[in-house]
């Protein structure tokens, strides 16, 4: 009964508290090897609680990565660039050293590898289209999925390797490294 009631005052408060126990978890533990009863046993709820509110262990590794990466990418073409948020993203990513580098060596087919560039994607060609107004042509789309592909591939190189680069010098290559005919399309809109 209390459980309920958590959930209707902070329907994310329990989400949260299985995201703290994953994060525990992988401190000493590879994702993969990871089971729900180890995520429950750690926070103290039910199997059951936790496929209310997640379908597997990488939907909650997705949920949590969701609720704090997009929080800097949502402020891009609102008085932040692409390379302002992605330091934010970064730095993020770096004072959660111990759940990323966990998070982006599974390979799974639900990981946070392929989430981030699904996130990426789907942002860019929002926020794109909605300044355009018109969604993107079948040119800009392929060099944008390709951008986003070697973000990602990039990202997780930063992080497996102990992220040696600064966030602001990891936002500066991935900017750098952007297509120059995309380059033009988010210079045109103040995006970068």
């Amino acid at each position: 009964m209390a459980e309920l009631r958590d959930r209707a005052a902070n329907p994310d408060k329990t989400k949260y508290k299985l995201a703290a126990s994953i994060r525990e978890c992988m401190k000493t533990t590879p994702v993969d090897k990871i089971t729900v009863k180890d995520i429950v046993e750690g926070c103290g709820l039910t199997r059951q609680t936790f496929y209310r509110n997640f379908k597997d262990k990488y939907d909650l590794i997705n949920w949590y990565f969701d609720k704090l990466v997009l929080q800097s990418f949502e402020q891009i073409g609102m008085g932040h660039t692409v390379g302002e948020s992605l330091v934010q993203k970064f730095d993020f990513i770096r004072s959660e050293k111990a759940f990323f580098t966990e998070a982006f060596r599974s390979d799974d087919y639900n990981s946070v590898k392929e989430h981030d560039f699904e996130l990426i994607l789907q942002f860019y060609k929002k926020l794109l289209a909605g300044k355009m107004s018109r969604p993107l042509g079948e040119e800009m789309g392929f060099l944008l999925e390709m951008y986003c592909r070697g973000s990602v591939y990039m990202t997780e190189k930063w992080v497996l390797s102990g992220m040696k680069d600064s966030s602001r010098e990891m936002s500066e290559k991935l900017v750098e490294a952007m297509p120059p005919k995309l380059d033009r399309l988010f210079r045109q809109y103040g995006l970068v």
